[in-house]
C-alpha cells in the first residue's frame, strides 16, 4: 500500500467521460457506492471483454478456457448492467455453455485507453478491472428486439455476419461482482448495490 505521500506522485484518479454530451467524474476509490458505479460504468463504456468457461474439449476438460467476446449492456442511452452477447453456436466456448453455464467476465479500463492516456500499465492496480461472475443464458423471446437494439447499436457490423454461422443472442445473470481500481484488497460489490445505481452518474 503507497503512502499518502507517495500517491499524492501518481496520475489523478480523477478524469471525465464523455457520452451523448455527459460529463461523468470518477468517485473516490474509498467510497463504496462510488465504487458500484465505477463498476457500472466499466462495463457500459467497454465494447468487449474476456469471457471465460470450463472447457468441454476432451485434452483440457474441466480446465478453464476464454476468449474475447464484443459485449453490450444496452442501447447508449440505457444502460441496464447486465451484459448482453451475440454469438455462433459453432464457437468452442457456446458448446462449453451448453453443458456448464458458470462464466466470467473481466474487463479493464485499459479498453476505453484511461490507462495508457495516463501512462498506467494495464495490470497496476489504479488501471481499474473488473471481473463479474455468474450463468449465461439465451435471451427469451420478449427480449429479442431489446438484445438486438443493445447489440447491434453498439456493433452495426454485427448486422452483417452470414446466418449461416448459427447466431443467437445470450446475457449473463451477474451473481458475483469484483471490483480493483486502487492498491490493497479488491473491492466485492453485492449485486443490489450494482444494479441500483446509474453508471453515468459518478459523484
Amino acid at each position: 500500500m503507497p503512502s499518502h505521500r507517495e500517491a499524492l506522485g501518481f496520475p489523478s484518479r480523477m478524469f471525465s467521460y464523455r457520452r451523448d454530451g455527459q460529463s461523468v467524474e470518477r468517485s473516490s476509490p474509498k467510497q463504496p457506492q462510488g465504487k458500484a458505479r465505477l463498476a457500472r460504468h466499466l462495463l457500459s463504456s467497454s465494447t468487449w471483454g474476456f469471457l471465460a468457461t470450463l472447457s468441454t474439449l476432451d485434452k483440457i476438460k474441466g480446465l478453464p478456457f476464454g476468449n474475447i467476446f464484443m459485449i453490450s449492456d444496452g442501447s447508449p442511452d440505457n444502460s441496464t448492467g447486465a451484459p448482453f452477447f451475440y454469438v455462433s453456436r459453432q464457437d468452442r466456448i457456446v458448446e462449453d455453455l451448453m453443458i456448464n453455464s458458470s462464466v466470467s467476465l473481466t474487463l479493464s479500463e485499459a479498453e476505453p485507453n484511461y490507462c495508457r492516456q495516463n501512462l498506467i500499465n494495464p495490470e497496476d492496480p489504479r488501471c481499474s478491472r473488473l471481473t463479474l461472475t455468474g450463468q449465461m443464458v439465451t435471451v427469451p423471446s420478449d427480449e429479442i428486439e431489446f438484445a438486438k437494439q443493445a447489440m447491434f447499436s453498439r456493433h452495426p457490423v454485427m448486422k452483417k455476419w452470414p446466418p449461416e454461422h448459427n447466431w443467437l443472442f445470450m446475457k449473463m445473470n451477474i451473481r458475483h461482482v469484483w471490483l480493483q481500481n486502487w492498491f490493497g484488497a479488491v473491492a466485492v460489490i453485492s449485486v443490489e448495490d450494482y444494479f441500483k445505481v446509474n453508471p453515468m452518474n459518478i459523484v
